[in-house]
């Protein structure tokens, strides 16, 4: 999975060269990698929730998804999602901050902006980019005569109407995402530290801000943002209300556990150097040694971390997986096992359970297996690696059509819609007629059948 970085001049030049009609179809969250992680989840769940509802939204139908990009971004697309990069969340300090974005984004939700923004740009898909929070173009970069350049006159003016009504939308949701903050009962203290690690990181980098230069802008400059929201925050009642203390600490375990995951082992013991005996550096160095298959490390690190907290599901997952992938299924079984019964049968820890029994090569092991699996799989339908595994337990008893019905799942989940439709087509000929299976299979096919035709069209 692949770690994608939104240049700030890139980002300018994509919006200057589709002159508005395109001028903020940055790269998809579609094309982007997602990252699953059942203690993660949990967490965006619980530090969102309040956020959501005040916002007037559904906690049920908003989703917090994590994408495996290392710049410091945040976006919604469309629908009742909010995206948050891998590199927003290491690079935040504390719960705080990364609900103060949140409220932002549900701002842009609650807003409508994902359809509103056709009335600035036709076609456009809404995006709030923090990594474009600074209002940073070419121009903020030292191109802004090179940019109006190769641009018409008709095209800058175009261009200046739609990003003058993107900064509009922005001063909106900053207003918004205060709103469900102070409803919330949640400090904005978090939010105005965000906006000013990102104003130093451009300082930094050299990046300026001038009156000349907010023509290019897609947000308001972040001095100005900073001055109006610090009056509304200072003047809250929630302004020094502390965070949940407990919330805080899941922040700092899961932070730790993405760049373990995600850096590279050398950076990860830089910043968390075996000095530190916390739990959080334990977490990353678990990873850390793992990747550099350094096992009796990563041993002594989950176990120190289970000494300390023996029922947490999430270190038990941590251990069973490390087993799992070091060839050492049958002794991954005990702790993924008690994970999966301590979550309720979490759906991404059941699928590691459920990968552990089949890897074990036993058949007595299937069939708890494929019980495992299923209810994993009727829980979350959005888990292509659960489909796979299911598929290989269908096939090893001899159900064929349903190992292809579960392989048609995986490759809808994956777009590989020609492959979807050979194995949907595949599964419907051999199941029953008029059963679930073979309506499912029925429903794929029609799926990617369309898929492939809009693509061929496309072509």
């Amino acid at each position: 999975m692949a770690l994608h970085s939104h240049a700030f001049t890139q980002a300018f030049w994509r919006i200057a060269a589709t002159a508005v009609a395109a001028a903020l179809a940055l790269q998809s969250a579609a094309a982007q990698s997602i990252l699953r992680d059942a203690e993660t989840e949990a967490l965006f769940r619980d530090l969102s929730a309040p956020l959501i509802q005040a916002a007037g939204l559904d906690p049920a139908n908003v989703d917090i998804v994590l994408i495996n990009d290392s710049s410091i971004n945040a976006f919604v697309a469309g629908g009742q999602v909010v995206y948050l990069n891998s590199g927003l969340i290491t690079s935040a300090d504390s719960v705080n901050q990364v609900q103060g974005v949140i409220a932002h984004e549900l701002g842009h939700i609650a807003g409508g902006h994902s359809i509103a923004i056709g009335e600035g740009a036709k076609a456009a898909t809404s995006i709030s980019l923090l990594s474009m929070l600074l209002g940073v173009a070419a121009a903020v970069a030292g191109a802004g005569e090179a940019a109006m350049g190769v641009m018409a006159a008709g095209q800058q003016a175009a261009l200046g109407k739609f990003l003058a009504f993107s900064r509009t939308q922005e001063s909106a949701t900053d207003a918004a995402g205060a709103e469900y903050l102070s409803k919330a009962g949640i400090s904005g203290e978090g939010s105005l530290q965000f906006y000013r690690k990102i104003q130093n990181e451009a300082f930094r980098a050299g990046y300026t801000f001038k009156d000349e230069n907010v023509f290019y802008s897609t947000h308001p400059f972040p001095g100005d943002r900073i001055s109006r929201l610090t009056e509304i925050y200072t003047a809250d009642p929630a302004w020094k209300r502390p965070t949940d203390p407990k919330l805080e600490k899941r922040f700092r375990l899961a932070r730790a556990k993405l760049f373990g995951y995600l850096a590279e082992p050398r950076e990860t013991l830089k910043t968390y150097p075996e000095s530190d005996t916390s739990e959080p550096a334990r977490y990353a160095r678990a990873y850390a040694f793992h990747k550099d298959a350094l096992m009796d490390k990563a041993a002594v690190e989950t176990d120190a971390l289970l000494a300390t907290e023996p029922a947490n599901p999430y270190f038990l997952e941590i251990k069973g997986q490390i087993l799992l992938e070091s060839g050492k299924p049958h002794e991954a079984l005990a702790p993924l096992r008690r994970a999966a019964q301590l979550t309720g049968n979490q759906p991404l820890i059941a699928t590691t359970f459920g990968h552990a029994l089949l890897a074990t090569e036993d058949k007595a092991n299937f069939a708890e297996a494929e019980q495992v699996l299923k209810a994993a799989v009727a829980r979350d339908r959005d888990n292509p690696f659960a489909w796979y595994q299911l598929g290989v337990v269908y096939e090893a008893r001899g159900d064929t059509p349903r190992a292809r019905l579960a392989s048609a799942e995986q490759q809808v989940l994956g777009r590989q819609m020609r492959l979807a439709l050979m194995s949907a087509q595949a599964a419907e000929a051999a199941l029953p007629k008029g059963s679930p299976d073979w309506l499912r299979a029925q429903d794929i096919a029609f799926q990617a059948r369309a898929a492939v035709e809009k693509e061929r069209k496309r072509r």
